[in-house]
């Protein structure tokens, strides 16, 4: 089976870190957008990337946990944990799934929670304690690239070769599900609550004050 990389986001207080970060993973190969809480998102910056882009969306932390675990996929946050391993020692193991967190706060004590490992990158200055949210899954994602041998794309004159448009996914800044999606998440949701696992507590306004300024139309 082939490697495969995801992109997870959950509380990004900036709304148009979305549509640059969006500008990334297509650029690195990433094959799906995952977007936990509201379905509708800012993609200013994208540079029409957004068209080139699988998208998918889950109410909750856990369900997204699920998906990706069907997947026999690995969860890395990006987050300086004193466990955490630097990018540049290409930790992966097989298909992965990085999950970034608040330009502020970083990753709360939950994401943690849903993350097999850990990876940060190095600072060689003294300038800055952090990087945008958007440098660092870049820098992460291109890593990963490198590890999974993904094909370069080909260029022309100084810039890389866009491919042909596919069917829009996206519309009017929307992640679209079919019936069968539906259907399947509210099952999982059903039986994730049963087990009372990353259950997404409706008392955390914090979290949901980001999540609405995220991803609330213009």
């Amino acid at each position: 089976m082939a490697v495969e990389c995801y992109v997870v986001i959950h509380n990004i207080a900036k709304r148009h870190n979305v549509g640059t970060l969006a500008r990334s993973a297509t650029a690195f190969g990433v094959t799906e957008f995952i977007l936990v809480g509201r379905r509708d998102f800012n993609a200013f910056g994208s540079h029409g990337s957004t068209s080139h882009l699988r998208f998918r969306h889950f109410h909750s932390l856990t369900d997204a946990r699920l998906y990706l675990k069907e997947k026999d996929c690995d969860i890395c946050g990006v987050e300086i944990t004193s466990g955490a391993v630097s990018i540049t020692d290409h930790p992966f193991k097989k298909s992965t799934a990085f999950l970034l967190g608040n330009e502020g706060t970083g990753l709360s004590a939950k994401e943690c929670e849903m993350c097999d490992f850990f990876v940060y990158i190095p600072q060689y200055g003294g300038g800055t304690a952090s990087l945008n949210v958007t440098v660092a899954a870049s820098i992460v994602l291109h890593h990963f690239g490198v590890w999974a041998g993904f094909s370069e794309r080909i260029r022309d004159g100084n810039k890389f070769v866009v491919a042909e448009r596919p069917l829009k996914q996206v519309s009017r800044k929307y992640c679209m599900e079919t019936d069968d999606q539906i259907i399947k998440e509210r099952k999982l949701r059903q039986e994730s609550a049963s087990e009372g696992f990353f259950e997404d507590g409706k008392n955390d306004v914090s979290s949901s004050n980001l999540l609405d300024s995220l991803f609330s139309d213009d």
